[in-house]
């Protein structure tokens, strides 16, 4: 009778007994009943802040008339062309810098130099310039946009392995073809990363940028609901901003691991 040969299952996998998913939502929800517990016990006054239930309450509200998706839209409009357009400034820059010592000359120190000047510093100037339409607070997103993007980018770029460009260079390949197939997929890592962090600033600068005489958008909800103390509404919008964050950071993940399936990473343990 031969021997029955049972799998081995490593002591790591034996001792996961809880789903990984319901440990990361412990915490929150633990989180959310203490909160609920201390509204309807009176520790926490609602007038210092809502409990989760007005809260679900306010939002459903702001859903139905359709108030909540109106101002998301135009939120979502304003990231998406400050995004775009500081996003082609920062690279743009940073290939100009990273490729040429002479482009890193002309353009690093001037960068590095605007870098260090607060970009909420310059919502006055921006006022000045360009009045108080929408302008000023694309303006605002795509300056801090094109920082993230071209320090990530610049570092990818000088980043590149010494030893893959000789290599490049032994099978002939010529300065573009450098550039295409050595120098840009090795700097696309850390433009993932500037890409993340500034989605991250798009986000800060928009609730700055909408306190600029905004009309409309999650800012003008958030500004409206401070002057008549709806700490409801408030906590609404702060919600809606952390799930747009969050969103928009899990489709740069997923297009992260996607574009660098080649690159192996530690998932820890």
């Amino acid at each position: 009778m031969s021997p029955v040969l049972e799998p081995v299952v490593p002591l790591s996998a034996r001792r996961r007994t809880v789903p990984r998913w319901l440990r990361r939502t412990t915490g929150p929800l633990l989180l959310l009943v203490l909160w609920q517990v201390s509204s309807a016990t009176g520790v926490l006054p609602s007038d210092t802040l809502a409990s989760p239930g007005t809260i679900a309450d306010t939002a459903s509200d702001l859903l139905k008339d359709g108030t909540l998706p109106h101002a998301m839209l135009v939120s979502v409009q304003r990231v998406l062309i400050g995004l775009a357009l500081g996003g082609v400034i920062g690279v743009a820059l940073a290939l100009v810098s990273g490729l040429s010592r002479l482009g890193e000359d002309l353009v690093d120190a001037s960068v590095q130099m605007l870098r260090s000047i607060p970009w909420v510093g310059m919502i006055p100037l921006f006022i000045i310039w360009m009045g108080i339409g929408e302008a000023p607070k694309i303006a605002l997103i795509a300056l801090g946009v094109t920082f993230h993007l071209y320090l990530n980018v610049y570092a990818g770029i000088r980043g590149v392995d010494a030893q893959l460009i000789e290599a490049g260079n032994s099978l002939g390949l010529g300065r573009w073809g450098l550039i295409r197939h050595v120098v840009l997929p090795g700097a696309l890592p850390g433009a993932m990363t500037g890409l993340r962090y500034s989605l991250a600033t798009a986000w800060l600068a928009l609730v700055f940028g909408e306190t600029i005489n905004a009309d409309d958008g999650i800012g003008f909800l958030l500004n409206r609901a401070r002057e008549f103390f709806q700490t409801d509404v408030i906590v609404v919008c702060l919600i809606v901003y952390a799930a747009l964050g969050l969103l928009a950071d899990f489709i740069v993940r997923t297009l992260e691991r996607l574009l660098l399936q080649w690159r192996p990473n530690f998932t820890g343990k």
